[in-house]
């Protein structure tokens, strides 16, 4: 079953809230502070497929329809935005917060307090102002490219049926999502020390 057929007349509005979206996070100011790195390396959207919405509703016990899947969940509009330091990550959710053209319904904040397997990410579900779109919600995810790479190693691992010695790559996968947390934070010390000038360059 295609996106199209799953979502019906929804689709057309799920597409323009991940364009709009999209093209909202672009016009945050790309250059911040005296080193001139981009606060946003990329960006990614999606719609949710219709066989993870599906499963999606059926762990939670619901009928599987696009109508029940619009009322109850809040996240068939995906943005992920990958930052180079996490202070970006929380400068753009004040930044998205302070704007009358979405309205923020819940923050999770995994950043300050990670998940068991050591997940760090800053999620917003928001809905939009616009009429057209106001039944419509999304689910922004904020990260550090870092953690974005680990992410993309743990959900291999996550789905992956029958895996070999997986206690021993779950320990292993938590220890270095540790490590690049404290790597995070030692980059943004860094960072701060040179943009206070308390190192010179030549």
């Amino acid at each position: 079953m295609t996106s199209e057929e799953y979502y019906g007349a929804a689709f057309p509005l799920l597409k323009q809230g991940e364009s709009y979206l999209k093209e909202l996070i672009e016009t945050y100011p790309n250059i911040c502070g005296k080193d001139e790195l981009q606060p946003i390396l990329y960006i990614k959207t999606r719609i949710k497929t219709p066989e993870s919405m599906m499963e999606k509703l059926r762990k939670r016990g619901l009928r599987e329809d696009v109508h029940t899947a619009l009322q109850n969940t809040h996240d068939a509009i995906g943005i992920r935005i990958i930052c180079s330091f996490v202070e970006e990550v929380y400068r753009i959710a004040d930044w998205l917060e302070k704007r009358e053209d979405i309205r923020m319904i819940e923050k999770k904040d995994y950043i300050s307090y990670p998940k068991s397997n050591g997940y760090r990410s800053l999620h917003l579900i928001i809905r939009f102002a616009e009429k057209d779109l106001k039944n419509i919600a999304a689910e922004i995810q904020l990260r550090t490219i870092a953690i974005d790479f680990w992410a993309a190693l743990e959900h291999q691992m996550k789905y992956k049926r029958n895996v070999q010695h997986e206690e021993t790559i779950r320990n292993e996968l938590k220890r270095c999502v540790d490590e690049i947390a404290s790597v995070d934070l030692s980059m943004q010390t860094i960072r701060e020390l040179l943009q206070s000038d308390i190192w010179e360059y030549e």
